[in-house]
């Protein structure tokens, strides 16, 4: 089973706003006391809402842990199919933490959430899917075609988590960039939950 051309065109829309977005030329310096304008990053500055802020507080962590079970994976599933397909989630993952890392620092918001969260109107929203440091031992400790099916459940769930944040914000934000990369997150990711579907069906 190849993933690789259900990958390229889930990314499209990521891509897209990466391109948009474009990265930071390495020969202009920094200011490190002014956040970027609204029209140095596509309006993000001046159209995020407290609704943006937690989403990205919330998924980076989430892609975090994500990218670190990808990680685990790759050294030590048995599967070429599996593996493809966590090569393929932390090459999706990775360049989206750093996206979302780069609007909180715009936005002149912190990294992570504080415990105080009454100047947030979060709705709902939390890290669903997000698996115990128990699950992670577990899974650290599982070997051959156990823990390839380990991966492939608790993935399915952690990515089912990720959805539902991101249908959340896409359904309350007007911040284009925002808006995308939520797409760009439930379009990918039910994609790969098929694959992982068929996977544990063979």
């Amino acid at each position: 089973m190849k993933t690789r051309p259900f990958a390229l065109a889930a990314s499209s829309a990521l891509v897209a706003l990466l391109a948009a977005c474009g990265t930071p030329d390495a020969s202009t310096p920094a200011d490190a006391g002014n956040p970027p304008s609204s029209s140095s990053s596509g309006g993000t500055v001046a159209n995020a809402s407290d609704a943006d802020i937690s989403f990205a507080q919330l998924m980076i962590p989430h892609h975090q842990q994500a990218v670190a079970m990808a990680d685990l994976a790759l050294s030590r599933v048995t599967s070429p199919e599996v593996k493809e397909l966590a090569e393929q989630i932390k090459a999706a993952q990775d360049p989206e933490i750093e996206m979302m890392s780069a609007w909180l620092q715009g936005w002149g918001a912190p990294m992570e959430m504080g415990e105080d969260h009454s100047g947030h109107d979060m709705g709902d929203m939390n890290m669903s899917g997000m698996m115990s440091d128990d699950d992670m031992r577990a899974l650290a400790d599982a070997q051959g075609a156990g823990f390839d099916r380990m991966w492939l459940e608790m993935m399915i769930a952690h990515h089912q988590g990720a959805i539902s944040m991101a249908e959340q914000v896409q359904g309350s934000t007007s911040n284009a960039e925002v808006k995308t990369l939520a797409g760009a997150v439930i379009t990918g990711q039910k994609v790969e939950i098929d694959t992982m579907q068929q996977l544990l069906a063979q």
